[in-house]
């Protein structure tokens, strides 16, 4: 067996102490236990302190970093939060809120009077004869306004039947002046101003009298309660017995013969009246 020298020995106990592994005390060099390196001293509590994590078990996640904190709102965010909203009835309340408007605005006004009866019939039939009556006034026809009619036709009978009839049967029955022969101003010649059509057939009885009462009371400006008082509650109210028997199916050929004080229409034409005595 080979004698190890002594400063070799020496050396190597230097460098074991210097990597803190500790000297040998033994100084014997032939000792072969001196050559066996000593265990690392931390070895032993590092393996106490962490053990060996059981098998098939997954290590444990690290804590989630909290969140930051919410930012602050500005003082305009924050206003608006704190406002109370509008309530969704509120809504509903603004929709109908014109209509009540217009309801209310309408219970406020005063409503035109609503005209029934011959007039009120008479003023849409006029539509068939506003081209050469516009309005009453003169057009390819005579006018109505300011009394004119009245002044043709002083008896309602002598309107209607010339309304009925028209100028080619006047001109066909040889009857030249329709109306007042003794008109201020002058009588109306028959065809004078052209032709006026016979709305007999066109237009119901009933129709042609409305018509004429508009001609006379709306345009005409006849006073219902005055001279025309009469004429007016026989021909032209809402209660007029002439009316009433037109609406229940009359004619106005044979009305004389149901209405009394009447002039008689008849079936063709004849010769206008002149104003009563």
């Amino acid at each position: 067996m080979t004698e190890i020298p002594e400063h070799l020995l020496k050396r190597s106990r230097d460098r074991r102490a210097a990597l803190g592994l500790g000297g040998d005390d033994a100084g014997s060099g032939g000792d072969a236990t001196e050559n066996k390196p000593a265990p690392a001293a931390s070895a032993a509590p590092a393996a106490s302190a962490a053990p060996a994590a059981p098998a098939g078990r997954a290590a444990a996640p690290a804590p989630a970093t909290p969140p930051p904190p919410p930012k602050p709102d500005t003082p305009v965010v924050a206003a608006y939060k704190k406002r109370r909203r509008v309530p969704f009835w509120a809504m509903a309340a603004l929709g109908v809120l014109p209509v009540w408007a217009f309801l209310y605005a309408r219970a406020l006004t005063e409503q035109p009077e609503e005209v029934a009866g011959p007039l009120g019939i008479g003023a849409e039939v006029f539509a068939n004869c506003q081209s050469c009556h516009p309005g009453g006034n003169e057009g390819a026809g005579y006018g109505f306004v300011g009394g004119e009619v009245l002044l043709t036709f002083p008896h309602i009978e002598d309107q209607i039947r010339y309304v009925y009839f028209g100028t080619e049967q006047y001109n066909i029955a040889g009857v030249q002046i329709y109306g007042n022969p003794d008109r201020e101003g002058g009588a109306h010649i028959t065809g004078a101003m052209g032709p006026m059509p016979g709305w007999g057939g066109s237009l119901t009885d009933e129709e042609i009298l409305s018509v004429v009462c508009h001609e006379r009371y709306t345009l005409g400006g006849a006073d219902p309660t005055g001279e025309y008082a009469e004429e007016y509650e026989t021909w032209c109210s809402e209660e007029a017995p002439v009316f009433a028997d037109l609406e229940a199916g009359g004619a106005l050929a044979d009305l004389d013969q149901r209405v009394e004080g009447i002039m008689p229409i008849g079936t063709e034409p004849i010769p206008g009246s002149p104003p009563s005595e």
